[in-house]
């Protein structure tokens, strides 16, 4: 996307402008990825924010050739992961975090659709972490698996391998009530 590339231009330039358009243009879909790995609305602000943080203070490290939308999931999965290994993970499960605007319906299909949300956090808290990572950033942040496999410095194979693992243990823990 040109506005991304633009976006990009005005991070590394330390434009304020930027990070605020980043901020607004991605917060939804950040939280949302963030809410996959942690089920803990809280937590995901807390990575999310610290993500941004990261983005203000530091301009001038920021190097960027690929999809702007993929590195800040990247951003949040590794601050989420940095986060579940400080042991600051609340047993407290919390509100759900706004999911991307979907259009308006009734009150009880807004319900009904926070619930399955809901539903489907818990249920991928519950799948082991490696699982959960690789299907959160092929799902929710939408990566491929080479981008994956990268990232979790593991071969191809077996990040599909997680990911089908992943798919089953979610369907079994689900057990058809969506």
């Amino acid at each position: 996307m040109i506005e991304d590339e633009l976006l990009k231009f005005g991070l590394k330039r330390g434009r304020p402008e930027a990070l605020r358009r980043i901020y607004e243009k991605y917060l939804n879909y950040m939280l949302s990825v963030a809410m996959a790995f942690l089920n803990d609305a809280h937590a995901a602000e807390d990575v999310v924010h610290d993500v941004f943080v990261l983005l203000a203070r530091s301009p001038d490290r920021f190097r960027l050739t690929g999809s702007l939308k993929h590195y800040l999931a990247t951003c949040v999965a590794n601050k989420a992961r940095d986060y579940l290994r400080a042991g600051k993970r609340s047993t407290v499960r919390v509100r759900a975090i706004a999911e991307p605007e979907r259009e308006a319906g009734s009150p009880e299909e807004s319900l009904i659709c926070d619930e399955q949300t809901r539903q489907v956090y818990e249920a991928l808290a519950r799948v082991p972490y490696e699982m959960r990572e690789v299907v959160a950033l092929r799902i929710k942040a939408g990566m491929g698996f080479k981008q994956i496999a990268r990232m979790q410095n593991a071969s191809y194979v077996a990040v599909q391998a997680r990911y089908r693992r992943g798919i089953e243990t979610l369907r079994s823990l689900l057990n058809g009530r969506l």
